[in-house]
C-alpha cells in the first residue's frame, strides 16, 4: 500500500512539473510576440542602414570617402523626422539578410528589390521606386538583343536582383554557363570596359547613372530583363518600426521632399506614389 501511495505521489509531482513547464512556455511565447522594435530604436537613438557602398547613385563613396547617394539622403531625412540618428554600415550584399536578422543592421536600404522570395525572409515597406534590369554593352559592341547574348560573357552582381531577373527569363538556359558574378556593379562595368565581359545586366538607376559619367564607353540595349520595385527591408518581427517608416515616407511623398531628392540625383521625379 505504501509503495502504491508513493508511486501516486511521484506521478502527481511529475504531472505538476510538466504543467508548470507548459505554462512557462506559453508565457514566453506571448512575450516573444510583443513588438518593441520602434521603442528599441527610440531608446538607442538611431537605426543602422545596411548598404552596398559601391552602388551609385543609391549609396556610394564620394571623392572624400563619404557615403552619399539617393537612398542615403532619403534615410537621413526620414531619421530627422523620426527624431533619431541614422548610421550607415557597408555590408557584403550577399550576406544582407544574415546581417539584418543577426542584428548588425536595422534595415536594408540600398535599391533593395522586392521579390516573392525575399518577402519570405524580410518585411518590406511599400515600393518607392520602379526600376528595370537593363543590358549594358560597350559602345562599339554588335550586341543588339538578348538573343545576341548567347555565347557572350555576361557580368552581374552576385546575389543581386539582376541574378533573379536573368534566371527567370526564358533565355537563361542558353546563357547561364557564361554568366560571371562580381562583388559589385562598379567592378562588373569596369570589366566590361576592359573587355573581360561582353555585357552587364544591372539596375537601370545604377547603370544610367554610371554611364552618364562615361557616355563614350557604353550603350544600353532596348531589350531588358523586366520591371521591378525597390523597398526598404526590415526584420519580419519589426512591424512597429515599419509603420513609423511608412508614415514618414508618405509625408515626404505628399510634401514634395522625396521628389526634390529624386530631382537632385536623377534629374527627374521617379518616386512611386
Amino acid at each position: 500500500m505504501r509503495k502504491k501511495i508513493a508511486l501516486i505521489l511521484v506521478l502527481c509531482f511529475t504531472l505538476a512539473i510538466l504543467l508548470t513547464g507548459c505554462g512557462a512556455k506559453d508565457t514566453g511565447s506571448d512575450a516573444q510576440k510583443e513588438d518593441t522594435s520602434w521603442e528599441e530604436i527610440k531608446e538607442k537613438g538611431y537605426f543602422v542602414v545596411g548598404l552596398d557602398d559601391a552602388f551609385p547613385p543609391m549609396g556610394f563613396r564620394d571623392e572624400n570617402n563619404e557615403i552619399v547617394g539617393f537612398d542615403v539622403d532619403l534615410a537621413k531625412e526620414v531619421a530627422k523626422r523620426l527624431g533619431v540618428e541614422v548610421k550607415f554600415q557597408p555590408i557584403v550584399w550577399e550576406t544582407k539578410v544574415e546581417e539584418l536578422n543577426g542584428g548588425n543592421i536595422d534595415v536594408i536600404w540600398n535599391g533593395f528589390t522586392i521579390t516573392e522570395e525575399r518577402k519570405k525572409q524580410v518585411l518590406f515597406t511599400k515600393p518607392y521606386i520602379e526600376d528595370h534590369q537593363i543590358i549594358v554593352v560597350r559602345a562599339d559592341s554588335d550586341i543588339k538583343t538578348k538573343e545576341d547574348l548567347i555565347g557572350k560573357k555576361i557580368g552581374i552582381q552576385a546575389a543581386s536582383s539582376a541574378v533573379d531577373a536573368v534566371e527567370d527569363d526564358p533565355i537563361y538556359e542558353k546563357i547561364k554557363d557564361n554568366i560571371l558574378e562580381f562583388e559589385s556593379n562598379d567592378l562588373a562595368l569596369r570589366d566590361l570596359k576592359g573587355g573581360g565581359v561582353d555585357a552587364v545586366v544591372v539596375d537601370e538607376v545604377v547603370g544610367r547613372y554610371y554611364i552618364s559619367k562615361h557616355e563614350e564607353d557604353y550603350k544600353i540595349l532596348k531589350d531588358n530583363f523586366g520591371t521591378e520595385e525597390f523597398g526598404i527591408g526590415l526584420r519580419k518581427t519589426d512591424k512597429a518600426f515599419l509603420a513609423e517608416l511608412e508614415k514618414v515616407l508618405d509625408e515626404m511623398k505628399k510634401d514634395g521632399t522625396a521628389a526634390a531628392i529624386s530631382q537632385k540625383w536623377f534629374g527627374e521625379n521617379i518616386i512611386k506614389q
